[in-house]
């Protein structure tokens, strides 16, 4: 297979909107509607190849973490091997606040207005959706990984505990590098044998979500998922040594940049892969310590081999960028948070209104009408929900002197 994609430079993007990261967003985002699409109509829990396949479309969620760890980590692994300031953790965690909570507040309470039933007046059960809590309560009152329309926010209960501990990660991350004195090599280096800790660490977890007995809900916990963001975070590390110097960080950046069909094709065999039984039965949490193991380890092969090239894409025109960064996979990259907020609430209104029964089979019909309504309200979501909340960011006091990201990146660019 033909790959190219690096300059001469070799040096990956590290500022400004990345369409190629966009387009991954918009893979992860459609690869989830389609798990729920098809596990809803049944077709994913068919036996054979075809079912095992739609029923791993959850690998949008492994992602989305990778995703996460490269795009936040990235500003503390530039302070400490470029000596830009550290993120501030007020200003990080407003925006992050402006970013994830408004919008997902608006679907909390359409989907309890409409299926809360008794619940709807319950303040303990507004008090934990709206903040992101509901994953640790031990024995809630709904079947399942939440209320009704509301499934998949697990996921991003997870997201946020990521948020909040994310700067005592870069902390602690920070103390054991700076023991290598002050070389960039040397700190890189450190720093992605601590991330390598962290992901052991989550495959440490998971012996003891099943011994010495089953646990179910620590599958929904932090640490379960740090094998998912730290090749996020790992690359995250990567782009930011390869910007400092030329050296075998760069080499390594570009080649991987370079190889974008073979990462690709690997992370489509890790996929069929996972779509065996080795990854266990096709609802999560099920099945045995190896089985979780499997799926642990294959899904973050296949996030890695997928973020990896459009991490560390170089400055300008990539194939990468051409075969996933077009206008239409950026456009819907933009608006992927909506999509993976709405998709149940308009999952269940379409079966209410079709009079569908669940595990019905018609999954081309279902899925085109279902992802025509979802993009639809995303986009509008998008629009009057996300990007005014994004603009009250503004509003915190924020210094950018001449070591800050934006002065670097203008540096670099002259």
């Amino acid at each position: 297979m033909t790959e190219t994609g690096s300059t001469s430079a070799g040096r990956p993007v590290m500022s400004g909107r990345q369409p190629a990261l966009d387009g991954i967003r918009a893979v992860a985002a459609l690869a989830v509607l389609l798990f729920h699409v098809s596990m809803e109509a049944g077709t994913a829990l068919q036996p054979g190849f075809l079912g095992g396949l739609l029923s791993r479309g959850e690998i949008g969620v492994p992602i989305f973490f990778t995703l996460s760890g490269l795009l936040l980590y990235r500003p503390w692994a530039a302070a400490l091997l470029t000596g830009d300031p550290e993120p501030a953790a007020g200003r990080y965690l407003w925006r992050r606040f402006f970013r994830i909570v408004p919008a997902y507040w608006l679907v909390v309470a359409v989907a309890l207005l409409l299926w809360g039933g008794a619940h709807r007046g319950d303040v303990w059960t507004w008090a934990k959706m709206l903040f992101l809590v509901h994953i640790y309560d031990l024995d809630p009152w709904w079947f399942g990984l939440g209320p009704k329309g509301l499934g998949q926010m697990w996921s991003l209960a997870v997201e946020a505990a990521f948020y909040l501990t994310l700067p005592l990660m870069a902390a602690a991350l920070r103390a054991f590098a700076l023991r290598a004195g002050p070389g960039v090599a040397a700190r890189a280096k450190r720093l992605l044998i601590g991330l390598a800790v962290f992901g052991a660490l989550s495959y440490v977890y998971t012996i003891f979500e099943y011994f010495p007995e089953y646990r179910p809900w620590m599958n929904v916990w932090l640490p379960r998922s740090w094998t998912f963001f730290v090749p996020g975070m790992a690359l995250a590390v990567l782009t930011v040594w390869a910007r400092a110097e030329d050296g075998p960080a760069r080499r390594l950046g570009a080649a991987l940049a370079a190889s974008w069909g073979t990462l690709w094709v690997i992370a489509g065999l890790a996929y069929a892969i996972a779509a065996t039984p080795l990854t266990g039965p096709r609802f999560v949490g099920l099945g045995g310590i190896w089985t979780a193991f499997s799926e642990q380890l294959l899904y973050t092969v296949i996030a890695f081999c997928l973020v990896a090239p459009a991490a560390l894409e170089p400055e300008g025109v990539t194939r990468v960028r051409r075969v996933i960064g077009g206008r239409m996979m950026s456009r819907l990259g933009e608006i992927s948070y909506g999509v993976f907020l709405w998709q149940f609430v308009v999952i269940y209104l379409w079966y209410d209104f079709t009079g569908q029964q669940p595990w019905s089979g018609n999954l081309l019909v279902n899925l085109v009408a279902i992802g025509a309504i979802t993009v639809g309200l995303s986009a509008l979501t998008y629009r009057w929900v996300e990007e005014p909340a994004r603009a009250l960011i503004r509003f915190v006091p924020h210094r950018a002197g001449p070591g800050s990201p934006n002065a670097t990146a203008l540096r670099q660019k002259s």
